[in-house]
């Protein structure tokens, strides 16, 4: 074997050169660390708010070149300068916190009533044959059109706004769970139950864990449709509230405020919606992906 030969084989430290004899070879520096795993150290989320700071400078910088009427399109800063007017009158935070309870205990309904539902489905063919057209069946009339309708029985009170987002947020929460309940492997039911075990042991050990990623799934959705039912009810007739408030603004042409209205629902629902996403990686653990360290290369 010639000298080059078991240089190079000894461990790599030296190259055969043109002329016999022998190249360095130079060892990997932190500078030649790909571009790509540098990116991956950027949280993704600063990009989402760097394109939306752009979106407000352009935003701002077309209101101003082009003197747009604060009646049709008021600047970011205007927009900003009524959301503080807001907050300190205290009038955005007295209606935050109505519709906010509305949300919230409509929400609570829906939950409660969908998992109940989805139970009694699952569980009991003929609760299935029975009950689920029912359901279908109502959930082709449009809640929009039923508003009106619980305006007039139960009054522009909490009662309604409660009512239109437990409507509204019942249905999707419902497919989730009734598909999440189903989705236990039949041959593992089927084990359970020949060793003994009882249908409430078997929706404990086996149904339950396998439905809690659906119902997490469902409960995503129908958070983010609790604040559109309580603004659509709030729209037909209410007292107070941010959908009676955007109905005010509009009146007196404030259409700052009327954005300013929009970004406080819009925070609301990013708020309910982080929460819940933040209790499903709590509570259903076993189905976060792994950080993959290598993607991308």
């Amino acid at each position: 074997m010639s000298t080059n030969t078991k240089r190079h084989a000894a461990g790599g430290e030296a190259l055969a050169a043109p002329d016999g004899g022998t190249a360095p070879v130079e060892a990997p520096t932190s500078s030649d660390t790909p571009v790509r795993s540098r990116r991956r150290r950027v949280p993704e989320i600063t990009y989402s708010v760097l394109v939306f700071i752009g979106l407000l400078v352009v935003w701002q910088a077309v209101v101003e070149i082009f003197d747009v009427s604060d009646i049709l399109v008021p600047a970011p800063t205007a927009v900003a300068g009524s959301l503080v007017d807001g907050f300190q009158d205290g009038s955005l935070m007295t209606h935050s916190i109505v519709t906010l309870k509305e949300i919230l205990i409509g929400f609570g309904i829906a939950v409660g009533s969908a998992l109940v539902s989805a139970v009694l489905i699952t569980q009991f063919r003929t609760v299935e044959r029975v009950l689920f057209p029912l359901l279908i069946l109502t959930q082709t009339i449009p809640k929009v059109a039923m508003a009106p309708l619980l305006i007039v029985w139960f009054g522009i009170g909490i009662s309604s706004k409660v009512l239109t987002v437990a409507l509204i947020a019942f249905f999707p929460l419902l497919i989730n769970a009734i598909l999440g309940f189903r989705s236990a492997a039949y041959e593992q039911v089927e084990m359970l139950r020949s060793f003994g075990a009882s249908r409430m042991q078997v929706m404990r050990h086996l149904q339950i864990p396998s439905a809690l990623p659906h119902i997490f799934a469902g409960l995503e959705v129908a958070v983010i449709l609790s604040v559109t039912g309580a603004v659509v009810a709030e729209f037909v007739g209410s007292s107070a509230g941010l959908g009676y408030l955007i109905q005010a603004s509009n009146f007196t042409l404030d259409v700052a405020r009327t954005f300013a209205v929009i970004v406080v629902l819009s925070a609301v629902g990013i708020a309910l919606h982080a929460v819940v996403v933040q209790l499903g990686k709590w509570l259903v653990f076993w189905t976060a992906a792994p950080t993959d360290t290598t993607s991308g290369i």
